[in-house]
């Protein structure tokens, strides 16, 4: 199993992650992107025009990808969750959505290592696991 129950739920909750691939200097790049369970224990970033984004042709050239989902669950007391994916993404064309307006283009991730913090247990420590 990739996610646990409780990071099934998490992601399914959270409208926005941060999708990072490499440049063409390998330098990060870090984009806002929605959350999206794809099948399989995947995660799925859709867009408007994912093929003709630099994030696609970064995974193209480079596999490797960190994708990140947090936020502050409390300011008081101070409660912080979230939940890092690491692993290679393969760039798709069609096989995605095309409703409303998406380009049905999806840059699939498969991780191969999940940390998490704040979720499992509400355990504020991070946990981490490979899952690939």
């Amino acid at each position: 199993m990739t996610f646990t129950e409780a990071e099934i739920e998490y992601l399914e909750s959270q409208p926005l992650g941060r999708l990072t691939t490499l440049g063409p200097r390998g330098e990060p790049q870090a984009r806002p992107v929605g959350v999206h369970l794809g099948p399989d224990g995947t995660i799925d970033v859709v867009g408007y025009s994912n093929a003709t984004s630099q994030k696609w042709r970064n995974v193209e050239r480079d596999p490797r990808v960190t994708f990140l989902v947090d936020d502050i669950a409390s300011l008081r007391p101070w409660k912080v969750r979230g939940i890092e994916i690491r692993g290679e993404a393969k760039a798709l064309f069609g096989v995605g959505s095309t409703v409303p307006g998406m380009s049905g283009d999806v840059i699939r991730i498969h991780p191969r290592r999940v940390l998490s913090w704040g979720i499992n247990g509400d355990q504020p420590r991070v946990v981490a696991r490979d899952v690939g």
